[in-house]
């Protein structure tokens, strides 16, 4: 479980392809805390690391992940959002996020209003039903307020904080980042649906 308020931000060192399945080498400032077997979200995909070293650790994606995720997009030198797993007794920041994201949006519009960012990602996946104004979203493992949203779009509004401390300062119209819907909206809308 994680909460959406990135500690870290990574940078891809290397990617082995293995099969289906990608190894990503990343280097960050946390990394060197990591430990195997710890669940890390990368870009709001929970993973394990597999190795660790120094200021460096391993994940690993299968095809799964690969399928309805943007890992399979990324190149050597992205950065990645970090996140290590809550802590029980920790303040929850941003919103309960599990790390499993639901698929991909791409960035349609990015305007800078004045000192921050409002950004406007389109799919024709997006589930609308799941999006409410001023809910909580998480894109690239960022917890997010819902700015607006309608059929196929939804926006959010960025402050400067969460631009400069996030890879959201290098994101570019064209590119697909993780999206997962609030889990709360999740099993309401399935109760809603078993009990009509």
């Amino acid at each position: 479980m994680f909460t959406g308020i990135v500690e870290s931000v990574g940078n891809i060192k290397a990617i082995e392809i293995e099969g289906d399945n990608h190894h990503f080498t990343i280097s960050s400032n946390i990394s060197k805390e990591l430990k195997i077997d710890q669940s890390v979200s990368h870009n709001g995909v929970c993973l394990t690391v597999i190795s660790q070293n120094n200021n460096e650790h391993v994940v690993t994606a299968i095809n799964e992940t690969i399928q309805k995720t943007n890992m399979g997009n990324l190149e050597v030198g992205q950065l990645l959002n970090l996140e290590r797993c809550l802590k029980i007794g920790d303040r929850l920041d941003g919103h309960m996020v599990q790390g499993h994201v639901d698929n991909t949006i791409e960035c349609s519009e990015i305007t800078e209003e004045n000192g921050s960012w409002r950004i406007r990602f389109k799919s024709e996946n997006i589930n609308d039903r799941l999006i409410v104004s001023k809910g909580s979203i998480c894109l690239n493992g960022v917890s997010l307020t819902v700015a607006n949203s309608g059929k196929g779009f939804v926006e959010v509004a960025i402050i400067p904080y969460t631009y400069e401390n996030t890879n959201f300062r290098k994101l570019k119209l064209g590119e697909f980042v993780n999206i997962e819907y609030d889990i709360l909206g999740k099993y309401i809308l399935k109760n809603i649906k078993h009990r009509l």
